[in-house]
């Protein structure tokens, strides 16, 4: 359930998403750390929710922009038009004043209605009608203009009335994704400290061992990714990229419970240094240096009966690695013929 379709006006969530939210999170405290599978998945929902929330809230920043952008169009036409009622003013007072100045006025209208009025009074006169109907017009083009002033600066109440809510709405949605992201990975790291992960005093693993910053791995050339970005195994010394830790753990439960002990891990992680190592002492079983699935922290090379091809353990993960986003690749059956090396394929974990 995607948080954002939550919101109600002004931002605030619903009960019912407090309450989702709260389910979520008890139920992740309380799960059983072995169905480390199911806790992966939800994690991986939870991030997928914040790719697509983080989607429509750049959409919305750049509605907002442009909401802004026309708010400001509006409001320089608002200055605009005070401009022109200033400026429309003052010729309907000078109007006024002219027509109060006419001797017209001074002498009344009984010269005119007793028809002694001369050329002098007559004239008076059309020049009162005159200036009577420039300042009507005036008058009313004046009134028109207000009533446009006044319907600018509504628009423009309502255009900043929208942002800020808006941005509320976008705090609220924030807010909420990270505190519900923050909970999963938590409890994700506490099941695998559980299962046997090693996380330093200051937690400095957690952040290797997040799903959701698992991408982040692939911003470093191969063989050079900061231990800080790897996540550990239960196998000590050996460390993959986050999802693909979380997955080998999965299927690292599934295979104890199998055989009654854990995989046996040669080789996961392999720096530039130690791929260019692997390289010179082996040459045709090892990839160029900076070519290699372990500089991306997505391959082991595994011991303990799996790298005996046939053998009833590497025969099981063949049928049940794939379940995990593990997978034996095609060119490690002849060239060169490498049962021992296992990768992970996000692609087929998010499939499954």
């Amino acid at each position: 359930m995607a948080v954002a379709s939550l919101l109600v006006p002004g931002g605030q969530l619903p009960a019912q998403a407090h309450a989702r939210v709260r389910e979520v999170q008890q139920g992740l405290q309380e799960r059983d750390p072995s169905n480390l599978t199911e806790l992966r998945k939800e994690a991986e929902r939870s991030a997928k929710e914040l790719e697509d929330a983080t989607k429509a809230l750049e959409k919305r920043r750049a509605d907002i922009a442009a909401s802004e952008k026309t708010l400001k169009s509006k409001l320089t036409a608002l200055q605009s038009l005070e401009n022109r009622l200033s400026v429309m003013r003052q010729p309907v007072s000078q109007m006024a004043e002219l027509l109060y100045q006419q001797p017209l006025l001074a002498g009344g209208i009984i010269p005119f209605v007793s028809g002694s009025a001369d050329e002098k009074t007559l004239r008076a006169l059309m020049d009162a009608n005159q200036i009577v109907s420039v300042r009507q017009r005036a008058v009313e083009q004046t009134s028109a203009l207000y009533q446009e002033a006044e319907r600018l600066a509504a628009e423009a109440q309502e255009l900043r009335a929208g942002n800020l809510l808006a941005e509320a709405q976008l705090a609220a949605e924030v807010d909420t994704l990270r505190q519900r992201s923050d909970k999963i990975v938590k409890s994700l790291t506490a099941a695998l400290v559980k299962l046997g992960i090693k996380i330093d005093k200051v937690g400095r693993a957690a952040l290797g061992c997040n799903p959701l910053k698992a991408a982040n791995a692939d911003h470093y050339p191969n063989g050079l990714i900061p231990q800080s970005m790897l996540c550990p195994l239960q196998q000590k010394g050996h460390s993959l990229r986050a999802d693909a830790t979380i997955a080998f753990v999965s299927l690292n439960e599934a295979y104890r419970r199998r055989f009654g002990k854990p995989m046996c891990v040669t080789d996961a992680y392999r720096s530039l240094a130690e791929q260019q190592s692997v390289y010179y002492r082996r040459p045709g079983f090892a990839a160029v240096p900076g070519r290699s699935n372990h500089g991306l922290g997505l391959a082991v090379d595994l011991c303990g009966g799996v790298e005996r091809s046939g053998s009833a353990e590497f025969v099981w993960m063949e049928k049940n690695s794939k379940r995990y986003g593990w997978f034996h690749p095609s060119w490690a059956y002849s060239s060169p013929f490498e049962p021992w090396h296992w990768e992970y394929d996000p692609k087929i974990d998010t499939l499954l």
